[in-house]
């Protein structure tokens, strides 16, 4: 028997990089998300003298020369853009976390060079408790590299599948990161990689975002934009479907989806992905907060919330019995009468059905009808599947 209150979270068979699940048709080694955030084709992946996937991370010791005042380098892990390290600074005498491109991007493409920097000086200009703070950023010995706040503690991928995730910590930690997300859309920076390895929990377990890799800056020109127009970029399962559709017009709704994304699988263990319930019917949560959590999953931006504060106005609400959600969003059963009354469609149901592709994987279009009659339909686009099974 399942304990609901504490549910243990499984892990998806994903790529150890972007956490997609690799095609079939993907070269050998190469996931394709992955090269598509590195600017690069399956086939220039693959071509002869370069290797697949994020590149051979640098030596301590190449780092030593191009770092001198740090010491003490040890691998963190890979990044979609870059290499992260620690390092013990020896003038400060603490822990950084060091950053750094990967060399074979840098060799292909000096433009992507300079969105690496870019991107670290657009996380620079961010100041919240709930935001890594970046300390440095420079280009040293053909070294791209920025230097940021190390957090000594897990991120939340590892917490969650520890096992020890409940529904109340998830009530904790959603309104701190919504604050965060909150910050930076007022800076102009919309993240558009929300997931739960870009958010990072020291060890008194207050959340941290990292990992601005497609940072976009929103009130900015064309050439200010971290990543190059019309190009798909995101983790998939995290994606807003606009990200996919339209990526050249994304806005800070996309990390609201994201974060949508990942209250549902801290509440339930699971991905919405699908044909999924909501949270109540997985566990023992208040049903209040489906629709809050719903609402978030929205397919079309104009139904979500619109402020990710609106989003933790609510959930912190949850704990006042009088509490009323704010206008709902018409996708998720509700219908006006003449009158202006607000009312649900009974029976609601749901189809999928796939048609579009993606790298040659189908689309799945999530056909949600209200009406017992079939008379009022919404077509909600990008879900991804891959063969005949949605992911």
């Amino acid at each position: 028997m399942v304990d609901k209150g504490r549910r243990r979270v499984t892990q998806p068979r994903i790529c150890p990089e972007c956490h997609a699940e690799i095609p079939t048709d993907a070269p050998p080694g190469v996931c394709p998300y992955c090269a598509l955030r590195a600017g690069l084709r399956w086939d220039d992946a693959t071509r002869p003298g370069r290797q697949p996937g994020p590149g051979t991370p640098l030596a301590p010791e190449a780092l030593s020369r191009g770092l001198p005042e740090l010491e003490d380098f040890e691998l963190i892990g890979p990044g979609g853009m870059g290499t992260v390290y620690k390092a013990r600074h020896r003038e400060l005498d603490r822990l950084v976390a060091v950053k750094v491109l990967h060399p074979h991007l840098q060799q292909y493409d000096v433009a992507f060079a300079e969105r690496f920097l870019r991107e670290a000086k657009t996380l620079a200009r961010l100041d919240h408790p709930n935001i890594v703070r970046v300390y440095d950023v420079g280009h040293r010995e053909q070294i791209y590299y920025f230097m940021m706040e190390f957090v000594e503690g897990v991120n939340l991928r590892e917490a969650m599948t520890t096992g020890q995730f409940t529904p109340a910590e998830a009530l904790a930690l959603v309104p701190q990161i919504c604050e965060a997300l909150q910050y930076a859309h007022d800076q102009g920076v919309v993240h558009r990689d929300i997931k739960p390895e870009n958010i990072l929990l020291d060890q008194s377990g207050a959340p941290k975002i990292a990992d601005l890799g497609l940072a976009l800056l929103s009130d900015a020109s064309t050439e200010s934009r971290l990543t190059q127009t019309a190009q798909v970029m995101g983790t998939p399962h995290y994606m807003a479907p606009e990200q996919i559709e339209h990526p050249d017009t994304v806005d800070h709704r996309a990390d609201i989806y994201a974060l949508g994304v990942v209250f549902y699988e801290m509440l339930t263990g699971e991905l919405p992905v699908g044909r999924f319930p909501p949270p109540s019917q997985k566990v023992e949560v208040d049903v209040r907060l489906d629709r809050v959590v719903l609402r978030t999953l929205e397919k079309e931006p104009r139904l979500r919330y619109q402020q990710a504060s609106q989003l933790r106005t609510e959930v912190q609400s949850l704990s006042d019995p009088n509490w009323l959600p704010a206008e709902p969003a018409t996708d998720l059963g509700w219908r006006r009468t003449r009158r202006g009354r607000r009312r649900r469609w009974p029976n609601r149901r749901f189809e999928y059905r796939s048609t579009r592709t993606l790298w040659g994987m189908p689309l799945v279009h999530v056909t949600t009808s209200g009406d017992p009659n079939g008379v009022r339909v919404a077509l909600a686009r990008g879900v991804i599947a891959i063969g005949d099974a949605a992911v």
